[in-house]
């Protein structure tokens, strides 16, 4: 995620009150006297739970105002108070429960004594049992990362929603909201499966209630509830399940690391020390490299760590062993209560390190098949494969337990292969290095490899847009080891530099009333936006139907004179891959790849059927790709 600036700054973990509000406070009010004495319950988190989780224990937080004063009690079947605590904050009180087998789903009722008492029913639901939730992700899929603002507006009615605070849909600003939504990506399944995706990831859905620039989720007000300009919380269990349905499984884009500041949470924070304090307001370093320097200084360390991202994205205090608790407990029930499939963990790198283990682990216990990858924007693949699980003893007290990561270097990587001639270690020679470097990773092929995404300038703009750069670029994509993960519009030759980065977040055409173009339909996809959709679409279809490509092993030869050739194989199958990134054609002697192309005669290259009927030696195009299926 890149950080954009807009809001003033904050004075400790709280908005300044302006001087009409602050005297206006001060001024006697009865009524909120009276309400202050009794202890009204304004929310409880988790929302509600479930009984026959592998982790008995349960922390409530309870928040009302003046609750701290009240005692809590409960009886119900099966489910202990194990004790209450007070926090800094009058208005929170937090309830140990332990929730043992035995316990049954029903409500049960939370008794507080205060100078008036107060019930508060809280549920206890059954696990699901619906067959094909939480199905993980794995090198089989081909992930859509999309903005769910951008994409498509299925439901107008949602656009605007009285008492938000950002003002209505303004499609010509960058940083409005334009009005995409769940239902908008709903409708748009049948064009995610022509095109071979198996998983939609779109950028966070929870609420983002800030004034300005929150269309981009990252900045989220409420850990509970979809943001109601997307859908409400019951549109997204259907969402997902309607995914399910269709074979098409959800990655949930989730922060660990901030919040926004108009979140309940830092208005009203249980205590100063669950947002990191600084004496100014103090923005992080963003050098990932302070957080495993054996020769840093603590200034930096602490500035990375915990300087804000942005004045508007308060930064969470995962030490506080009741914050971390309390984000943890978040991120389980969103699984157990929409049955997403995996877990994508923005500005990973950021967080608290005994924290990001912590929060892994419980996770994982819980859901073992859940897959997970973490946004690494790190320079050096021993950085980027510190972060995942990793051949690397334990560090300063961290060792990754992260499945996965965003695979950065190899982005770096494939721009450069089509950005520069080829050296010994520069150009397409860069890919070879790269994936070299594999054997730091517990297993790389849970990394998710791309071209472009929401933070970074669009991968057609950056290899200036040259069509055949494009097509090497994308039988790169999803021929590599790993996930491949493609950015909405990329299949359609959408462009622009993300200076600033609403330019790289532009609507999707077609997704709109009114758009002139509409690239959702077959009709409306002419030209090369229609070329480059078939050349995705019969790869990703291919890659999907074949396992010597999402499964098999990968053998890389170094690349000779500007040609990188690999090949993925298997039991099933044998695919060549060569990349020709000279501008002219190059004549390739094959005897050097013997190992692999022993026993076979020829093959055909996927996308365009061509028969290759010399395996002796062949001439390959400049600024080529073939994927070849070797047949005997």
């Amino acid at each position: 995620m890149k950080l954009t600036c807009f809001l003033p700054l904050l004075a400790g973990a709280a908005l300044l009150l302006s001087p009409v509000a602050q005297a206006a406070a001060s001024l006697p009010n009865p009524a909120a006297e009276a309400a202050a004495a009794a202890p009204a319950i304004t929310r409880v988190d988790p929302t509600f739970w479930w009984v026959g989780m592998k982790n008995p224990r349960l922390q409530l937080l309870v928040h009302g105002p003046n609750i701290g004063a009240s005692t809590a009690s409960l009886t119900y079947p099966g489910v202990t108070l194990n004790g209450t605590r007070k926090l800094e904050s009058p208005n929170y009180l937090l309830l140990d429960l332990t929730i043992s087998p035995a316990a049954k789903p029903g409500k049960l009722s939370l008794e507080f004594q205060g100078a008036k008492k107060t019930k508060f029913s809280y549920e206890l639901r059954a696990r699901s049992t619906e067959p094909g939730r939480v199905q993980g992700l794995s090198s089989a899929d081909f992930v859509y990362l999309l903005m769910p603002d951008r994409f498509a507006n299925g439901n107008p009615k949602n656009d605007v929603v009285k008492g938000m605070k950002a003002p209505g849909v303004a499609r010509d600003s960058m940083y409005a909201r334009h009005g995409g939504d769940l239902k908008g990506i709903e409708n748009n399944f049948s064009y995610l499966k022509e095109l071979g995706v198996t998983a939609i990831w779109p950028t966070p859905v929870v609420e983002n209630d800030e004034p300005r620039a929150s269309y981009h989720g990252y900045a989220l007000t409420d850990f509970y509830a979809v943001d109601p300009r997307y859908g409400s919380n019951e549109d997204y269990v259907r969402f997902v399940r309607n995914a399910h349905q269709q074979g098409l499984k959800v990655v949930h884009d989730v922060v660990l690391n901030h919040m926004g500041t108009s979140g309940y949470l830092v208005q009203d924070p249980p205590a100063k020390d669950w947002f990191n304090q600084w004496p100014t307001f103090t923005r992080s370093n963003f050098r990932d490299a302070a957080f495993n320097d054996p020769y840093v200084s603590q200034y930096d360390r602490k500035q990375f760590g915990q300087g804000w991202f942005d004045r508007h994205m308060a930064d969470m205090n995962q030490a506080n062993p009741d914050m971390a608790n309390y984000i943890i407990q978040n991120f389980i029930w969103w699984v157990e209560y929409t049955g997403l499939d995996a877990y994508r963990v923005d500005t990973y790198t950021y967080s608290d390190r005994k924290f990001l283990m912590d929060w892994g682990k419980a996770v994982l216990d819980e859901y073992p098949q859940l897959g997970m990858f973490a946004e690494t924007w790190v320079q050096g693949t021993a950085q980027q494969a510190y972060f995942a699980r990793n051949i690397f003893p334990e560090v300063d007290g961290f060792k990754s337990n992260m499945p996965g990561v965003l695979d950065f270097q190899s982005q770096y990587a494939i721009n450069e292969a089509l950005t520069r001639d080829a050296g010994w270690t520069e150009g397409i020679s860069k890919l070879y290095y790269t994936l070299q470097t594999d054997w730091m990773y517990e297993n790389p092929m849970r990394n998710v490899v791309f071209l472009d995404n929401h933070d970074v300038s669009r991968f057609y703009s950056v290899i200036g847009e040259d069509f055949q750069k494009y097509k090497m670029g994308l039988a790169w994509l999803l021929t590599t080891r790993g996930i491949p993960q493609l950015y909405y519009g990329t299949e359609v030759l959408m462009k622009n530099y993300s200076n600033p980065d609403g330019k790289v977040r532009e609507d999707f055409p077609g997704g709109f009333p009114g758009d002139k173009t509409n690239y959702f339909s077959a009709a409306g996809r002419t030209g090369q936006a229609g070329e480059a959709f078939r050349y995705v679409s019969t790869l990703a279809n291919y890659r999907r139907t074949h396992p010597a490509l999402h499964a098999g092993k990968l053998m890389q030869f170094i690349p000779n004179e500007g040609v990188y050739t690999y090949f993925r194989y298997s039991d099933a199958g044998t695919v060549m891959v060569m990349m020709n990134s000279n501008k002219d054609e190059k004549t390739v002697d094959m005897a050097r790849f013997a190992e692999r192309l022993n026993g076979f005669s020829s093959g055909t290259e996927i996308t365009t059927g061509t028969a290759v009927t010399n395996l002796q030696s062949v001439k390959i195009p400049g600024r080529t790709a073939w994927v070849v299926e070797l047949k005997k």
